[in-house]
């Protein structure tokens, strides 16, 4: 992961993320109401890139794989046209269009980035470790715990906990 460098995230070019997603993930998926505790901000970006992914089924319903792709800021666009459809529509949608195929696998990519004013619609509930300032995994968590990442990491610096990748873990509840 490259650390934000620009003096501004929009100047950020997110890196791709490769994902499959089995259909009976995205059924059981369906059977919690479409909502999911996440373990690790790859799952985070996956499950949330799979609503996006839903609604470009919705909209051309003869879409290819390919075209799945969610770019960095496709969300925010999405958000700001006030495009608002429930995550289980989205994701009933993306199911079906799997059956269809009859893919047992989805393959696609996403470079989505999550930051501070994003609006979560399948991740509920978030285990993560702490992450590295000026990263776009701590701008993930920001925007999980609503701007509130300082009080959590002044505790865990405040009680020696371990940082990064093989550090301590975290289980967040917005």
């Amino acid at each position: 992961f490259r650390p934000v460098k620009s003096s501004t995230i929009g100047e950020h070019p997110m890196h791709t993320e490769y994902i499959a997603v089995h259909r009976h993930t995205i059924e059981q998926l369906l059977a919690h109401n479409a909502e999911a505790i996440a373990v690790g901000t790859t799952s985070v970006r996956t499950l949330e890139s799979l609503y996006y992914m839903g609604l470009k089924v919705l909209a051309n319903p003869n879409i290819s794989e390919d075209e799945l792709h969610v770019n960095q800021w496709e969300p925010y666009e999405v958000e700001s046209s006030k495009l608002k459809v429930e995550s289980s529509k989205a994701l009933q949608a993306l199911f079906d269009w799997m059956i269809k195929r009859e893919l047992t696998v989805l393959h696609s990519s996403t470079q989505i980035i999550i930051a501070p004013g994003y609006d979560y619609h399948i991740v509920k509930m978030l285990i993560t470790n702490f992450h590295q300032p000026q990263s776009t995994l701590l701008l993930l968590v920001s925007a999980f715990v609503s701007g509130d990442w300082r009080k959590l990491y002044d505790y865990a610096l405040s009680h020696d906990f371990r940082f990064l990748s093989y550090g301590d873990s975290s289980l967040l509840i917005p």
